[in-house]
C-alpha cells in the first residue's frame, strides 16, 4: 500500500478577541512543532474579512514559517487568484520557493469568502474563469516563457520571470468543495487537488464522483491526474480517551460552530447547537458525522474508511481549529504523529512481527541459554558465586538468552 502523507490546513479560525500578534506567533509555533513531528505539508490561506481569518498574505506567513522549519512543505491554501495580477502571484511564489529551499506548493482557488470579493468589487460569476485563466498564465511563466496577454482584468507585455522556481516542477493544487468546478479545473491543467468539502458528510460521500470529474476533464484536455496528488481534508481532535477528547473539544467546538459557521458565515443549512454536548454528538458521533473526536484508534478507523470510500488519495490534511485550548491542540497533533501516522503507513508492522517471533519461538533460543551455562560451569569461581547469589532475577535486563538463574543456582548449590 502506498505511503500516505500527512499535512495540516490552517485557515486560520481564531476566536475574535485574542491578541493578533500572539495568534500569529502561536501559528508559527504550530508549524515548527509539525515540522519536528515529521508532518509532510502545512497549508494556510488568504482571507481579508470575517474577523476570524487573519492571514491576508499566505506567502508572507509561509516565508516566516520557512525560517522556523527545516523539511515540511509549505503550501498556499489558497491564494485567491481573481484578486491578483497573475504575474505578481508568480513572482511571489518563486521568491517563496527560493526562500524556503524549494519547499513551496502553489495552491489556488477562486476565493472562498463572498465578503472578500465584494470588498474588491469582483463579480462572483467571473471568479472561477479568472482562476482558470491565471493558472494557465502562471504555468507558462514558471516554464520560462515570455508571455503577452490582455483581457478585462490584467495585461502582460513581453512578461517573463527573471528567476524561475527553485524546484524543477513546483507542485500545483486547486481547492475543491462539492461542486465539480475545482476537480474539473485540476483535470484540465493536470494538477493536484485539495478537497476541502470533505469536512462534511456530503463532501465525503461525494469523493468518488468528484475524482471522476477530474479524470473526465483530464481526458478531454489530453492531461492526466494522479491520486497521489489528491489531498483530502478532515477534522479531528485526539486525546488518550474519547471522554478526554470530548471534554477538551466541546466548548471550543460550540463557539466555532455557533459564532463562526452560523453567526458570521451564515452557512446555508447550518443551525446553532444548543449546548456543547450537542455540538460534540452531532459533529463526531452521529450517523452523518464527518469529524473525529476520540482516540488515535478512532482516527485510524476514520482515515481507512475515507480511503476506501474515495478509492485512494495521496495526502490526508488535518483542519487546524481552536476547538481545544492551545496546549491540548498541540497534544492532539503530537498523538496523531506518534500513533496514527505509523499505523496508517505500516511503520510498526515489522516491529510487531519481530516481537511476536521472539515471544512465540522461545524454544529456538534455548541453545543460547545452554551456551551461557556451559561457560559458567567451566569456571569454579563462577559456579561458587552463582550458588550464593541472593536472587536469580536481573531486573530489567533485556537479553533474551539469559538462562533460568534460579534453576541454575539450585544446581550449583548441589555441586
Amino acid at each position: 500500500m502506498p505511503r500516505l502523507n500527512f499535512g495540516a490546513f490552517l485557515a486560520p479560525h481564531h476566536p475574535v478577541g485574542e491578541h493578533p500578534m500572539l495568534q500569529f506567533r502561536r501559528d508559527l509555533d504550530l508549524v515548527e512543532q509539525l515540522d519536528r513531528l515529521g508532518y509532510d505539508e502545512f497549508w494556510c490561506g488568504e482571507h481579508h474579512s470575517s474577523g476570524w481569518e487573519m492571514i491576508g498574505s499566505p506567502e508572507m506567513f509561509l516565508a516566516a514559517a520557512g525560517e522556523r522549519s527545516k523539511r515540511i512543505k509549505l503550501a498556499t491554501g489558497v491564494i485567491s487568484l481573481p484578486y491578483h495580477h497573475p504575474f505578481n502571484v508568480a513572482q511571489r511564489m518563486v521568491q517563496l520557493d527560493w526562500m524556503t529551499g524549494g519547499r513551496a506548493i502553489f495552491g489556488s482557488g477562486p476565493g472562498a469568502l463572498a465578503s472578500d470579493a465584494h470588498t474588491l468589487g469582483i463579480d462572483p460569476m467571473v471568479q472561477r474563469d479568472r482562476q482558470d485563466e491565471a493558472i494557465g498564465i502562471i504555468r507558462r511563466l514558471f516554464n520560462g516563457e515570455r508571455v503577452t496577454a490582455k483581457n478585462d482584468w490584467f495585461t502582460l507585455q513581453d512578461a517573463a520571470l527573471q528567476l524561475l522556481p527553485l524546484q524543477e516542477e513546483m507542485p500545483f493544487a486547486v481547492a475543491s468543495q462539492i461542486s465539480p468546478s475545482g476537480m474539473t479545473l485540476a483535470g484540465k491543467h493536470g494538477i493536484g487537488i485539495i478537497s476541502i468539502g470533505s469536512t462534511s458528510s456530503e463532501g465525503l460521500n461525494a469523493l468518488p464522483t468528484q475524482w471522476g470529474f477530474a479524470e473526465s476533464a483530464a481526458a478531454k484536455h489530453g492531461k492526466t491526474v494522479d491520486r497521489k496528488n489528491w489531498r483530502v481534508l478532515l477534522s479531528w481532535h485526539i486525546a488518550e480517551t474519547r471522554e478526554k477528547a470530548r471534554a477538551e473539544a466541546r466548548e471550543g467546538l460550540l463557539r466555532h460552530h455557533n459564532q463562526y459557521v452560523v453567526g458570521t458565515l451564515q452557512r446555508p443549512g447550518a443551525k446553532p447547537f444548543s449546548d456543547p454536548d450537542e455540538a460534540v454528538e452531532k459533529t463526531a458521533f452521529s450517523d452523518e458525522a464527518a469529524a473525529t473526536i476520540g482516540t488515535p484508534d478512532d482516527l485510524v478507523k476514520r482515515i481507512k474508511s475515507v480511503l476506501e470510500i474515495s478509492g485512494g488519495f495521496g495526502t490526508v490534511v488535518g483542519f487546524v481549529h481552536d476547538w481545544a485550548n492551545p496546549e491540548n491542540t498541540m497534544r492532539s497533533w503530537d498523538m496523531v504523529a506518534r500513533y496514527v501516522v505509523p499505523e496508517i503507513n505500516g511503520y510498526l508492522a515489522g516491529l510487531r512481527q519481530s516481537q511476536d517471533f521472539v515471544a512465540t519461538n522461545r524454544g529456538v533460543f534455548d541453545r543460547a541459554k545452554e551456551a551461557i551455562m556451559a561457560k559458567i560451569n567451566e569456571n569454579e569461581a563462577a559456579v561458587a558465586a552463582l550458588a550464593v547469589t541472593a536472587s536469580g532475577r536481573l531486573g530489567n535486563v533485556s537479553a533474551s538468552n539469559l538462562p533460568d538463574l534460579d534453576k541454575a543456582r539450585a544446581q550449583a548449590g548441589r555441586r
